[in-house]
């Protein structure tokens, strides 16, 4: 019996929403999901079962009481309620119905028809030419400093060339950079969920970080991790350099992603390598681009 049957093996029309919702929990789980999505999106469900009637089964819920919890959440439950926190939470529940819609529990779906709300977060800092230039000759002073340390100027432009986010680079081990690729060096961004393979990625490195990598490796002993020490760490790392720069932004792996993606977009690489690069869906593509396109007016 496939997981999606053994969750809702006991789930029909007549069932409540809290056993549906715990029902769901364990099919969220089976798909891999995040821990953090699977409780945002199962609390999200849950908050509808708290407004609904207790007795109220899954059958007659109706498309225009989704509409009006969502009044509700947003004008007279009393709790602050962003744009980016109902647009998840609509999310949510046409993700929660769509769900029983498919699996024949209930015949119609009752948030197909719910609008979604889009929310567009603020446009990212980046660094500008001057500021880049200014960082990476810190972290260049850092390499060539009468005690070498050529951990700053490895972190800095990897992420400066590749724009890998923070967790990718937490990830990445030694035998994630592959000197023989058939274009040259390579970094290869792996992961261990298979729902996430479509963000793997092979993305060239250049002669410059390579030479810089050396020195890293003989001045530091790696083994399982390409950066052996905390997040909070190597983001003082990058807070260094950015103090000793004299930057009055506050540089960081999201920093430098963005920076990267907007010089590659910029340069005129295909906005789809861009895309690809990065690791990003088609649908998280459309946001980026459009922050793009402002960050480069």
């Amino acid at each position: 019996m496939s997981p999606e049957s053994i969750s809702l093996a006991h789930i029909t029309a007549q069932t409540p929403l809290v056993p549906a919702v715990n029902a769901w929990r364990i099919y969220l789980d089976d798909q891999g999901k995040s821990p953090h999505t699977v409780k945002a999106f199962t609390a999200d469900v849950l908050l509808l079962a708290s407004y609904l009637p207790p007795d109220r089964s899954l059958g007659l819920i109706t498309t225009n009481e989704l509409n009006n919890f969502l009044e509700w959440m947003q004008k007279q439950r009393g709790v602050p309620c962003s744009p980016k926190t109902l647009a998840r939470r609509i999310t949510s529940i046409k993700a929660f119905f769509r769900w029983l819609h498919q699996y024949g529990v209930v015949l119609v779906d009752p948030g197909e028809k719910v609008l979604q709300h889009s929310v567009i977060s603020p446009l990212p800092q980046v660094l500008s030419a001057n500021e880049v230039q200014a960082v990476m000759e810190i972290a260049n002073r850092h390499r060539h400093a009468q005690q070498p340390d050529a951990r700053y100027y490895a972190l800095l432009v990897l992420l400066l060339e590749t724009g890998i986010k923070k967790s990718e680079c937490l990830a990445l081990s030694p035998n994630h950079i592959d000197m023989e690729g058939p274009t040259g060096p390579l970094l290869f961004v792996r992961y261990s969920s298979p729902q996430h393979r479509y963000k793997e990625r092979k993305i060239a490195l250049s002669q410059d970080w390579v030479e810089a990598y050396h020195e890293y490796k003989e001045q530091y002993q790696l083994d399982d991790r390409l950066f052996p020490w905390s997040q909070r760490r190597l983001e003082y790392l990058l807070e260094d350099l950015g103090e000793e720069a004299g930057l009055t932004k506050h540089l960081s792996f999201d920093m430098c992603r963005w920076t990267c993606a907007l010089s590659d977009y910029q340069s005129g690489l295909e906005p789809n390598k861009v895309r690809q690069k990065l690791g990003l869906s088609k649908i998280q593509w459309r946001e980026i681009k459009m922050k793009l396109l402002k960050l480069g007016s």
